[in-house]
């Protein structure tokens, strides 16, 4: 089982925030079938914590969008890094409060390194690559290289304390390079589904890189959890003065963000798009477009399925007609169409 919590306000909250970017990032999880995977952080994730309700894999996501009434939490610059703190704070003790508790593995990962410098040289040989994709020129990149390393943190009743840190009161233990499979393996990203494959004993490898991947269930060699791992984390202290500046320019990332969202509005079949879709969006401009474009794929995939359509197909946006055409399924879902799934 699967499930999704996105960081979302309550529908009471007039300003809005980030929709699930899962569904831009990857067009599989826009099936049908999977539109129940989706639950909004803020309504349900505590609940299902202490209902013992969580599936056997869950994803959370930040609030991408700095708003000055609900602040981003994602940890991008410029924002606030203290409210990403307290995100990880509120998910650990929500988790920690769980009678889930002695099943769980947490897994806190970053994608950057925070543009600190790094002694350690990128790994560049014997690294696969995913699926043989190269970039357009003059570079032609072949995705067979690592970047520079990132923090990852794991989190678990059945790992062994280290050493202790006694400014924070919580023992660490720091994991070196893996085992395998093979000499040149790494953790990096694709660890995480190459752990999700063999501990849940699945089929098939996503690709050539998870499959290259170290795993790290050997950190779990507790032969019983422990009873010792705190309930409340240190409160973060607030770095920034003021309320989120959500009138300022989109960031590079944000107009990426809201350029994918597209997808789901049928606006990529646009000719403003990408770029004159984001010229001139502010912040909360951005959040309120993704928001939007979330909402009508979710509205026009409940059409869709109410009326029938394949619950592993995805549904896909197209610009409404400028005139009457016949009453086909096309026009039933309101311009929704089934995409190609190839």
């Amino acid at each position: 089982m699967y499930r999704n919590y996105v960081c979302q306000p309550s529908p009471l909250v007039l300003t809005v925030s980030n929709s699930s970017y899962t569904f831009v990032f990857c067009r599989n999880l826009r099936k049908l079938k999977y539109l129940t995977k989706f639950h909004q952080f803020d309504l349900e994730f505590k609940k299902h914590c202490e209902e013992g309700k969580l599936p056997n894999y869950v994803v959370v996501e930040q609030r991408y969008f700095d708003l000055a009434s609900i602040p981003a939490n994602d940890d991008h610059p410029s924002h606030d890094v203290s409210e990403g703190q307290k995100f990880v704070k509120k998910v650990y003790e929500e988790l920690r409060a769980s009678p889930q508790w002695k099943e769980m593995l947490f897994v806190v990962i970053y994608d950057e390194h925070g543009g600190f410098y790094d002694h350690v040289p990128t790994p560049v040989t014997g690294v696969p690559s995913p699926d043989d994709i190269v970039g357009p020129e003059p570079y032609r990149f072949k995705f067979d290289r690592l970047g520079v390393r990132i923090p990852a943190f794991l989190i678990s009743p059945w790992i062994e304390p280290g050493t202790a840190n006694t400014d924070v009161q919580i023992e660490m233990t720091v994991l070196h390079g893996p085992s395998g499979p093979y000499p040149t393996s790494q953790f990096e990203h694709s660890s995480i589904p190459a752990t999700v494959k063999k501990i849940f004993n699945l089929n098939e490898f996503l690709t050539k890189r998870d499959a290259w991947a170290g795993t790290f269930e050997g950190v779990l060699t507790r032969t019983s959890p422990r009873t010792d791992c705190p309930v409340k984390l240190p409160d973060p202290m607030k770095l920034r003065d003021g309320a989120g500046k959500e009138e300022a320019k989109l960031s590079e990332f944000q107009e990426e963000l809201v350029q994918m969202a597209a997808v789901l509005n049928g606006d990529h079949k646009k000719d403003i798009y990408p770029h004159k879709l984001v010229e001139g969006m502010t912040v909360a401009d951005g959040a309120k477009y993704v928001h939007d474009a979330y909402k009508k794929f979710c509205d026009d995939c409940e059409k869709a399925r109410r009326s029938g359509a394949d619950e592993s197909e995805i549904i896909c946006l197209a610009m409404k007609p400028t005139q009457k055409t016949s009453k086909s399924f096309v026009n039933k879902l309101f311009s929704c169409i089934v995409c190609n799934n190839n």
